[in-house]
């Protein structure tokens, strides 16, 4: 009996190597079909070139920019998706809501799946099918993000939807760069369409991650998108400041006051971020009200470019 025993338990311990080889081993052929490749550090367009704009150009830039705004959410969400709603989603040209299952409490799509992956792959695939000739950039974010969409538009400003682009803060592990949900994903329509036709191939673009261990969906997502030729890159400002943050501001500026006490707000965050992750509904407001409320009276700004909203849009 004992003999027995000490066969079986060496039998699954020489199953369990023999499947993590070959898991490893996978990866290593889908290290070497791939093109080697460093991220980007992308940076936002300088101010002085768009004061030469002309107004007429100007215009036509405000209008051009459509962004489709894809917010994944779980039923125990419900009062971040009431934030949401009232809060930054509505400077989306438009936005919407994917649920793991159906809600009554608030509108969303339902993709019928708690997997996160998942979720996304049939969010992206729901957002292309029928939108892909209203909106040139797709934008996802989880539902403890905030997002400035207009500084967004302006980050955007010089890049071309036609090619693929995608963009956010850029993480790497191994030899996998991708970028972090947790400050948003964002994809250009040609990235969209590269996405979308991998969907279908499992060998490219699995529905499950490896064998042994599960994959994230923001890493999953940069593995379907390394096979279509499109890499993570990283979305900076002039001073190589982040822009794509996976902290929310109080987060950053404890840590400024501890690492650079004397240039806190220098220390902390770009004048020009586009998201921060991390918040409550109530942060949600406070931000709202920051960002987009609180004025300076006699301070007159002269931004060379206005991002109008929606037609019949609420925002503020």
């Amino acid at each position: 009996m004992l003999s027995e025993s000490s066969s079986f338990l060496k039998g699954v311990m020489l199953g369990s190597i023999f499947c993590a080889l070959i898991t490893m081993l996978g990866h290593i052929r889908i290290g070497n079909r791939m093109h080697h490749h460093e991220h980007h550090h992308l940076q936002a367009p300088n101010k002085d070139d768009i004061s030469k704009i002309s107004e007429a150009e100007r215009m036509e830039l405000s209008k051009s920019f459509r962004v489709y705004c894809i917010v994944l959410v779980k039923p125990k969400d419900v009062s971040l998706w009431a934030a949401l709603k009232e809060t930054w989603t509505k400077h989306c040209d438009k936005a919407e809501f994917f649920s793991s299952e159906n809600v009554k409490v608030f509108e969303s799509i339902n993709m019928d799946t708690n997997d996160m992956w998942l979720m996304m792959r049939k969010a992206y695939k729901y957002a292309y099918d029928k939108y892909r000739d209203q909106y040139n950039w797709f934008f996802l974010a989880r539902p403890t993000t905030f997002a400035v969409i207009e500084n967004l538009k302006y980050f955007l400003l010089k890049k071309d939807p036609s090619q693929p682009f995608y963009l956010g803060h850029t993480v790497k592990s191994g030899d996998l760069e991708y970028v972090n949900v947790d400050g948003g994903i964002v994809l250009s329509i040609e990235s969209m369409q590269r996405l979308n036709s991998l969907l279908s191939i499992p060998e490219k673009c699995p529905e499950q991650g490896g064998m042994i261990w599960k994959l994230s969906e923001d890493k999953q997502l940069a593995v379907c998108l390394k096979y279509a030729g499109v890499f993570a890159e990283n979305a900076e400002d002039a001073d190589g400041k982040d822009v794509f943050n996976t902290k929310s501001v109080g987060l950053f500026i404890k840590e400024a006051m501890t690492n650079q006490p004397n240039q806190v707000v220098e220390g902390c965050c770009s004048d020009m971020a586009v998201t921060f992750n991390g918040l409550t509904p109530n942060q949600m407001h406070v931000m709202m009200y920051g960002v987009y409320r609180l004025r300076a009276f006699g301070h007159v700004f002269n931004d060379a470019l206005v991002f109008l909203p929606p037609n019949g849009s609420e925002n503020d």
